[in-house]
């Protein structure tokens, strides 16, 4: 791994079942195990992946033509499998986009379909790390 490869944030507990991630930039998102409006992990899991998406297909058509709308839904069932572990099943990311009428908006529209298909194959590092998996090794420091 190299620094110029290597992406970190850092999740610190502010509260009883409260925490603040931070990105290296100094970005705050506050996290929370689901009782009050902070997101919850699996919720920022599924932000990840619409965002990842949302912006590979946004930053090639919208140079065609600002969109009216543009929105990208994701949702997915959280399950308890046979083995007892807890995880996301049927994923699915959602476009709900709308480009003005005339040929810049037809070009926009022309385009996402290869882009959503192009994001989901190969450029989304989200979607293709969640699809492939991915080890995680877990270690404690300190105490």
């Amino acid at each position: 791994m190299t620094k110029e490869n290597q992406r970190s944030v850092e999740i610190e507990r502010t509260g009883a079942g409260a925490y603040e991630v931070r990105n290296v930039r100094g970005g705050v998102i506050a996290m929370g195990g689901g009782d009050d409006d902070r997101f919850t992990p699996v919720e920022l899991l599924l932000a990840a992946l619409g965002g990842c998406s949302g912006i590979d297909v946004d930053l090639v058509a919208s140079r065609r033509a600002e969109p009216v709308r543009f929105v990208v839904r994701v949702r997915g069932d959280k399950i308890r499998d046979a083995a007892g572990e807890n995880r996301m099943e049927n994923l699915e990311i959602e476009f709900d986009l709308e480009f003005p009428e005339g040929a810049d908006g037809d070009r926009a529209r022309s385009v996402v379909p290869r882009l959503i298909q192009q994001s989901h194959d190969r450029l989304c590092t989200v979607t293709r790390t969640v699809e492939r998996g991915s080890p995680v090794a877990a270690s404690q420091v300190g105490e």
